[in-house]
């Protein structure tokens, strides 16, 4: 298996996997706008707050294959980013009590967020992949992801528990 994908690295032209990637991030932004609106119509618990970030932690495993390991310097970048990114998103999430459930607010300024959030990392991976290899700069988009993703299902981990609170304080159990 590592010698296929070391193939696969060696063999294809850069502009290849750059556009191949870039078309996958498309498909798997438009793929989270509708999971997230879809998402919306039914009450939010804790546990569908915790598995996104421990299902995408399995791609850690890219790191065992050379081609995608990331220095440290770069390492502590792409977390700071991800980080700064979050703050907007943990802004942006909130909830609201609704036929007795807890359900995430809608807001426009997510869907913008998130089109921003991708055309970002669109621009980022097209200006950094003359100078950063493709699968290293693979593993700095993880890693800014997941430093992303942490800080924001924390935050809506402690909202949610804080509208439940406010619900379970008025004697109303969920």
């Amino acid at each position: 298996m590592n010698e296929l994908i070391e193939t696969v690295f060696t063999k294809l032209p850069p502009v290849y996997l750059i556009i191949g990637s870039t078309v996958l991030a498309l498909f798997m932004g438009t793929m989270a706008l509708i999971v997230r609106t879809k998402a919306a119509k039914r009450p939010v618990t804790p546990m569908k707050i915790i598995l996104p970030p421990l299902f995408m932690s399995t791609g850690a495993l890219m790191f065992l294959f050379e081609e995608f390991r990331v220095p440290l310097p770069q390492v502590i970048e792409a977390l700071f980013v991800g980080m700064l990114f979050s703050i907007i998103l943990i802004k942006t999430t909130n909830f609201e009590r609704k036929d007795g459930g807890i359900y995430m607010k809608r807001s426009k300024a997510f869907l913008f967020i998130l089109l921003g959030l991708l055309i970002v990392r669109l621009i980022g991976k097209l200006v950094l992949s003359s100078t950063i290899d493709v699968g290293e700069l693979g593993g700095m988009f993880w890693i800014l992801a997941f430093g992303m993703i942490i800080p924001w299902r924390i935050g809506m981990l402690i909202k949610y528990k804080k509208v439940k609170e406010n619900i379970e304080i008025k004697g109303v159990r969920i």
